[in-house]
C-alpha cells in the first residue's frame, strides 16, 4: 500500500469539500463537547457525594424563648439516645461565625444578615442516616423549647435529582447532536464518493482493492472527527478555565461545591478523542458499504 497516495487522497479530499468539512467538524466538536461536559457533572457529583453524605446530619433548631434546662434535657435525652453517634450545640454566635466561614466570599449577604439571625441548634449524626423520623419523634417540633427538625439528607436527595437532570439532559442534546454529525459525515462521504466516482473506478480497473479504495474515505472522517474532538478538548480547558474557576471560585474555595481537576479533564479528553474518531471512521465505513459502490 502507497502511504503517500493514500495521505495525498485524504488531504484532496479536505480540500475538495472544505465547507462541509468545516462543518462536520464543528457539529462534532460540539456534541463531544457536551459528552465531556456530561461526563464532568457526573464526576463532580461523585466528588459532592462523598463530601456531603459523610456530613448529613440532623438539625434540631431551638426557639429563641428556650430556657437552660430545656436546652439541658435536649442534650440529655440526645446523649442518652442510642440513635444518636455524635451531637454537637452550637450557638447564635457559633452559627454566626459558620455563616461567615461559609459566604466570605459574599460580603454583602454577610453585612445584610444580622448576627442574632440564626438561630441555636444541636447539630445531630445518626447511627443510621436513614433513621431520621425517630429522631424526629422525639423531639417533636413546637414543644420543650424546639422550633424545627430538619433532615439535611433531604434537601440533599432534591439536590442530587436536580445535577442528575442536568447531566441527563446534557447527555441527551449531545446524543442529538452526535446523532447529527453522524448523519452530515455520512453524506459529506457519499458527497466526496461521488465527486471521486472517475479515479475510484480507474483504480479498481488497475486491480485496487476495496479496502484501498475506501482507506482514503475512512481517514477523512477520522481525521475531521480527530479535529472536532480536540475542539471539544479545547473547550472544556477554556470552560473550567473562564467560568469554573473565575465565576465558581467563591463557592468552591468555600467548599459548598468541588473543583473540577485538571486531571478529570486529561481522563476524559481520551475518551473523547476515541469517540470521535471512532464514531466518525465507523460512519464513513457503514456509509461506503451500504450506499457507495468502490
Amino acid at each position: 500500500m502507497r502511504v503517500n497516495f493514500v495521505l495525498s487522497e485524504v488531504a484532496a479530499g479536505l480540500r475538495r469539500n472544505l465547507t462541509m468539512t468545516v462543518a462536520m467538524i464543528l457539529t462534532t466538536g460540539i456534541s463531544l463537547g457536551l459528552m465531556g461536559t456530561g461526563l464532568l457533572i457526573a464526576n463532580m457529583i461523585g466528588d459532592m457525594r462523598e463530601i456531603y453524605y459523610d456530613k448529613i446530619q440532623v438539625s434540631i433548631y431551638l426557639a429563641d424563648g428556650i430556657t437552660d434546662p430545656q436546652r439541658d434535657a435536649i442534650a440529655a435525652q440526645l446523649g442518652a439516645s442510642p440513635e444518636v453517634k455524635d451531637y454537637v450545640y452550637e450557638s447564635k454566635a457559633d452559627a454566626y461565625q459558620r455563616f461567615t466561614q461559609q459566604f466570605q466570599e459574599q460580603p454583602a449577604l454577610i453585612a445584610n444578615t444580622p448576627e442574632d439571625a440564626l438561630p441555636e441548634s444541636f447539630r445531630v449524626e445518626l447511627v443510621n442516616p436513614e433513621r431520621y423520623e425517630v429522631i424526629a419523634q422525639q423531639f417533636p417540633v413546637g414543644q420543650n423549647g424546639i422550633e424545627d427538625v430538619r433532615d439535611e439528607g433531604d434537601f440533599l436527595d432534591r439536590l442530587f435529582s436536580l445535577l442528575n437532570g442536568a447531566r441527563n439532559g446534557t447527555l441527551a442534546v449531545a446524543l442529538v447532536q452526535a446523532l447529527a454529525a453522524l448523519l452530515l459525515i455520512s453524506n459529506t462521504i457519499q458527497l466526496a464518493a461521488f465527486n471521486r466516482r472517475n479515479e475510484t473506478n480507474i483504480m479498481r480497473l488497475v486491480g485496487a482493492s476495496r479496502w484501498y479504495t475506501q482507506l482514503p474515505f475512512i481517514l477523512e472522517a477520522a481525521l475531521a472527527g480527530l479535529v472536532g474532538a480536540l475542539l471539544a478538548i479545547g473547550g472544556l480547558v477554556l470552560t473550567k478555565v473562564l467560568f469554573v474557576d473565575k465565576t465558581l471560585a467563591g463557592p468552591i474555595k468555600a467548599g459548598i461545591i468541588p473543583p473540577v481537576d485538571w486531571s478529570a479533564i486529561i481522563a476524559i479528553s481520551p475518551v473523547i478523542a476515541a469517540a470521535g474518531v471512532g464514531l466518525a471512521a465507523v460512519a464513513a465505513y457503514v456509509t461506503l458499504r451500504l450506499y457507495v459502490r468502490l
